[in-house]
């Protein structure tokens, strides 16, 4: 057999919001989330509350971060998301207080079945704990936990969960070592 793309179908998928929603997300995030001419930060997390997102306080948002539902999404106190960050919110995504996703970061809900000719859809959360880092250009996959303080370094594919403290690199990410943090 071979892939046939004329038989995809993901009609079972539902976004959680009305076509309406959904077009107007659409240019509310290209003005006012993505637009690096625009960098006032508190009102790119007033848009993403409007639109139903969960924003903790002093969250940080950079220039060009783009959100695919942002009803999908909950974001923890004093988490930082860099530039070019990219959060796939096909399914929720839940990130703890005290992350940071740096630049070019991808959080990925989606994926598609290459066993089946249709190329079907597969969804699955992402939870990121308190603490994570998420290096830059680093992907998390669908159905990943991130927990407390782990560390996916630059470049890495997380393709399973992460364990508390623990150090990833690589693709797929393995463990290097324990992180440590220090006292202030």
């Amino acid at each position: 057999m071979k892939t046939d793309l004329s038989k995809y179908d993901n009609h079972w998928y539902h976004t959680g919001a009305s076509i309406v929603k959904r077009t107007l997300w659409y240019y509310v995030n290209l003005l006012f989330v993505r637009n690096p001419y625009l960098p006032i930060n508190a009102l790119k997390v007033a848009m993403l509350r409007l639109f139903g997102a969960e924003i903790g306080k002093k969250v940080i948002i950079k220039p060009f971060v783009n959100i695919k539902y942002p009803w999908r999404l909950k974001v923890g106190d004093y988490t930082w998301i860099g530039e070019s960050v990219w959060i796939d919110s096909l399914a929720d995504v839940e990130i703890g207080k005290n992350c940071c996703l740096s630049q070019g970061a991808m959080l990925l809900c989606g994926n598609h079945n290459y066993q089946k000719a249709a190329f079907d859809l597969m969804l699955g959360e992402i939870h990121l704990g308190d603490g994570v880092w998420i290096g830059t250009k680093s992907i998390v996959g669908p159905n990943v936990n991130c927990k407390n303080h782990s560390v996916l370094t630059v470049n890495s594919v997380a393709s399973e969960d992460l364990e508390a403290y623990g150090i990833y690199r690589g693709n797929p990410a393995i463990k290097i070592k324990i992180r440590k943090i220090g006292k202030m």
